[in-house]
């Protein structure tokens, strides 16, 4: 009996163990994190010269742009609340809905600088939330691109078709909403021209919009959003229809209407004949026409000049204040660093 124990416990032993299973990964120096890594150390002495390095470069930044904003002409002027009749807000949509009125505005500015050309002609809407979700979905990208696409409407609602169920090319809310008052330019008996060629991003009308596609059943409802478009004219080529689908971030903003090419000169009084075609009364919006020249920065913009002096002025504040506390208390410098 012991023989047999014995016999059946040598055999056992002959038999391998298992191998356990091991959840150690795969060796690897980045698991292992033995790469090569810098580790930068903050002395006093660098932490002064970045600092420094940083205001050496933005404040003179902020020079040249501050100069550059400074050179820009405007002409800022809003006719929402002149080219309108009525007081309260009821008479004045009713007013601006009525199409047997009269909507011609004349309105006279005074150049306050020599304006060089070109002249950028914009008019800003103030209180227009382009940015709405429901707003900046309502539109159909291929519809605009390819022409065989032309009758697909989805994602336009509530401007999809026609009451007879035709499909209306451009369809969506932002087409149907286009900015519509028009300005017409003079000084004395002269016109001025308005340039509206080329005031669209060249990548939208090669890429966004068709040239075999043409306007159709665009503003036949029973109420029109704004303007009509040619339907002789491919989309690529209606440029206020492209700048108009460009929506804005911000409800305030200004989108491009032409150019003048034509020099201006200080105190010079330009007559404006203005279409006040637009309904921004119901929403309480406000409507303005603005002429600008332009800078190597582009517009008007002082908060491009400002920031970068601000952040350069500050740097400058600490590396003086990091180079006094380092020549009195070096110890504690170190210490907070």
């Amino acid at each position: 009996m012991n023989n047999s124990a014995a016999s059946t416990s040598s055999g056992s032993g002959d038999v391998p163990a298992p191998r356990r299973n091991s959840n150690r990964p795969k060796y690897s120096r980045f698991t292992q994190q033995e790469l090569p890594a810098c580790k930068p150390i903050l002395t006093p002495r660098w932490v002064i010269t970045v600092f420094t390095l940083i205001g050496v470069i933005f404040v003179p930044i902020g020079v040249a742009a501050l100069m550059a904003s400074n050179k820009v002409v405007e002409i800022v002027y809003r006719y929402d609340a002149v080219c309108i009749h009525g007081n309260t807000k009821d008479e004045k949509v009713a007013y601006i809905q009525n199409a047997n009125t009269s909507k011609t505005c004349i309105i006279t500015l005074t150049v306050p600088k020599d304006m060089d050309q070109p002249i950028y002609v914009y008019y800003q809407l103030d209180n227009f939330y382009q940015n709405h979700r429901r707003y900046v979905k309502s539109r159909n990208d291929a519809q605009l691109k390819d022409s065989d696409k032309a009758n697909d409407t989805s994602g336009c609602d509530p401007e999809k078709t026609t009451p007879d169920g035709s499909p209306i090319l451009p369809c969506g809310l932002i087409a149907w909403s286009l900015f519509n008052d028009t300005y017409s330019f003079s000084i004395g008996n002269q016109n001025l021209t308005v340039n509206k060629v080329g005031i669209s991003w060249k990548s939208d009308r090669d890429h966004k919009f068709g040239d075999n596609v043409f306007p159709r059943n665009f503003q036949n409802g029973t109420l029109k959003g704004g303007a009509s478009l040619n339907e002789s004219i491919p989309l690529s080529q209606q440029e206020d229809l492209i700048v108009w689908m460009r929506t804005a971030a911000l409800p305030t903003f200004r989108k491009p209407y032409g150019k003048i090419e034509q020099n201006l000169r200080v105190n010079e009084t330009i007559t404006v004949i203005i279409q006040n075609y637009y309904n921004t009364y119901s929403f309480s919006g406000k409507k303005k026409l603005v002429l600008s020249t332009s800078s190597w920065l582009g517009g008007k913009n002082d908060f491009t000049g400002i920031a970068y002096l601000t952040i350069g002025g500050l740097c400058f504040f600490l590396a003086t204040a990091f180079a006094v506390v380092y020549l009195v208390k070096p110890r504690y410098v170190l210490l907070q660093i």
